[in-house]
């Protein structure tokens, strides 16, 4: 495995940022009521995650030590301005359900903790990967969220009836909060027999991180330490 593949392995399987890390909750319970959503913000959150990457990879000899957290996130505030306009401009129903999730992505810890702990110690284009690892990662967490989600919810899958034609009666729950954490809870008990199995296999996956396990404000250490781990 090449040190490109390696940096789509890890954000993609061993340091999934939704079921292995557990960062950037806020989003991933909000917005997931279906696949078309989780999607969607999934992909947004890609396209900053790469682009802030790259950007700041590029310029990480350049911004002073003392002033690299304010210059992280003009950054990614630029590239969020951006995709924000664009899906206002050409993906408007979309833009309207996300609703004020699309600002906040300046803010999602995954793409500063990126930013801080990977892009700014490395070359631009294993920055870039690392960001297109991190941002699949994170588009097919919310992406399965939201598709499960849906179908138990509405009995549709990206807005196309399914079970609604077989007489399915949609467990309403599913679409409002309650069900995101229900949904959450069994995918992450899924991830953590996979857990098991690897470290079985002596290949373990990274320790979860982030606000559900308290350690949000230390996200980025917890990166940083991975990122040593596998140079």
């Amino acid at each position: 495995m090449n040190k490109y593949t390696e940096r789509l392995y890890n954000g993609i399987i061993k340091e999934n940022p939704t079921f292995v890390l557990m960062l950037g909750m806020c989003p991933t319970l909000a917005v997931t009521s279906s696949a078309i959503n989780g999607l969607g913000m999934g992909l947004s959150t890609t396209v900053v995650l790469i682009f802030s990457n790259l950007i700041i990879s590029l310029f990480r000899k350049r911004i002073p030590n003392s002033v690299r957290i304010p210059a992280f996130i003009v950054i990614v505030a630029s590239l969020v301005t951006i995709v924000e306009f664009l899906m206002k401009a050409y993906f408007q129903s979309l833009s309207d359900a996300l609703g004020v999730y699309i600002p906040l992505i300046v803010v999602n810890c995954i793409i500063l903790g990126r930013a801080e702990s990977y892009a700014s110690k490395n070359g631009p284009i294993k920055s870039a990967f690392d960001g297109i690892g991190m941002g699949l990662g994170f588009t097919i967490g919310l992406t399965l969220i939201g598709l499960i989600r849906e179908i138990l919810g509405a009995g549709t899958v990206f807005d196309m009836p399914l079970l609604k034609d077989l007489g399915y009666t949609p467990i309403a729950i599913f679409t409002r909060a309650p069900g995101a954490f229900l949904v959450l809870a069994f995918l992450v008990a899924g991830m953590n027999i996979v857990r098991k199995k690897m470290e079985a296999k002596g290949k373990p996956l990274a320790k979860p991180s982030g606000c559900i396990s308290g350690d949000c404000a230390n996200c980025s250490s917890h990166c940083e330490n991975s990122t040593a781990e596998n140079k």
